[in-house]
Order: structure tokens, then sequence, then C-alpha cells
């Protein structure tokens, strides 16, 4: 298992940061675009929700990327988080098999 050091960054910070900011857009006017909430894109770009699949195609087809952008970020954040919660999963022992 791969460990990183730093805390992979959430796909709501790289939309707002990458992507709306540069074109002065709104959350208003991109959820509008997307066809989404603004309630649910705001809890996205505030990294309170994640990237769906179908988040990630429509957000693929309105920025010209692809889907897997969007659920790579996706999780590759979420795999960190897990990582480092202390759920107990860390001593669960492998399964051997009887030869």
């Amino acid at each position: 298992m791969k460990t990183r050091t730093r805390k992979p960054t959430h796909p709501g910070a790289i939309l707002r940061h990458d992507y709306l900011d540069p074109l002065g857009m709104t959350i208003t006017a991109l959820a509008d675009r997307l066809k989404v909430s603004r309630k649910h894109l705001s809890g996205v770009l505030n990294e309170r929700a994640g990237i769906t699949p179908d988040m990630a195609l429509r957000l693929s087809k309105a920025f010209n990327t692809t889907p897997d952008l969007w659920l790579n970020l996706q999780n590759a954040h979420d795999l960190w988080c897990a990582e480092h919660a202390p759920t107990g999963w860390a001593e669960v022992t492998p399964i051997t098999t009887a030869a």
C-alpha cells in the first residue's frame, strides 16, 4: 500500500481554484450549466460532498475533461482519508489459504 505524506487535494478545491475562479463564474451559474442544485455543487466546492460518477460526467462535458480525471481525484482523496482514519483497519490480518 502506498503511503502519501500529504493529503490529496479534494476535487472540489481543484474545481474552485482551477476552473471556477479563473472563469469568474459563480456557484449558481455553474450549477445551472451542470443542471444540478446550487446546494449540491456548494457541498462539492466546500469539500463536504464528493464527486459522484454522475457529477464526473457533467464536469467532464462542461470542461472538456474526462470523467476519470474527477473520479480519480476523488478516489485518491477518499483512500488517503480512510487510510488515516482510526477505524482499526490496520489491525486486519491477511487470510492465508490452506495448501
